[in-house]
């Protein structure tokens, strides 16, 4: 991931790159615009909704926010119980992750909520790495805005110059640019047709 002497900090984004959630989300958000509002979103249409940052209810429009609200609350219900039952694991995730420990200290930035990150990790391992977790709640605004990174570099009291950030969205990577945080994406099939062009570096797989 890191070629230089200078990193001294590691913010992983969670979704996508430590395990393969992005997918399932998107199912779930899915099923619910369409069992709520009739709204069949594509998937192209998803991608540019989450890289702006906007909930996915923006596709129903004219919809009131009451009954957003319920579609919201059945779309979570759906994620969970996909998060349950469906595979997500990214393999060597944990022996990356081991070996990374002993050259750098590292967190998670997450725009997850904490309900769903702690059932997503139960019993997974991968936070034993990590000097914290930051959650959707942790912050004030979500990326692509830079206030989730900036609270990790608060959070290890590091400079933006020993930090680097591994991200597979677009939506991370425009939040790791405004926090002035070098970025590396990994390639994740969910996001691939994104525009990577400002990230630092570009790997294959972590």
């Amino acid at each position: 991931i890191i070629r230089s002497n200078l990193k001294k900090y590691i913010l992983f984004d969670n979704d996508g790159v430590l395990v393969e959630t992005e997918p399932l989300y998107f199912e779930a958000s899915k099923r619910a615009l369409k069992e709520f509002f009739n709204v069949n979103i594509q998937f192209d249409e998803y991608m540019k909704i989450m890289t702006e940052g906007k909930g996915v209810w923006v596709a129903a429009k004219g919809a009131s926010d009451e009954k957003k609200i319920i579609a919201r609350d059945k779309r979570d219900v759906y994620y969970q119980e996909y998060l349950k039952n469906e595979n997500i694991e990214i393999e060597n995730v944990h022996d990356i992750l081991n070996e990374l420990s002993k050259n750098y200290k590292m967190g998670i930035v997450t725009t997850a909520r904490r309900v769903d990150f702690e059932l997503i990790h139960k019993n997974r391992g991968i936070t034993d790495f990590m000097d914290f977790v930051l959650c959707v709640e942790d912050y004030p605004r979500a990326k692509p805005y830079a206030d989730p990174y900036l609270k990790g570099l608060e959070l290890f009291n590091a400079k933006k110059e020993e930090t680097v950030v591994v991200e597979d969205s677009e939506r991370g990577l425009i939040s790791a640019n405004n926090a002035n945080i070098d970025c590396v994406i990994v390639h994740n099939e969910f996001t691939k047709t994104q525009d990577f062009s400002t990230a630092k570096t570009k790997i294959n797989s972590l």
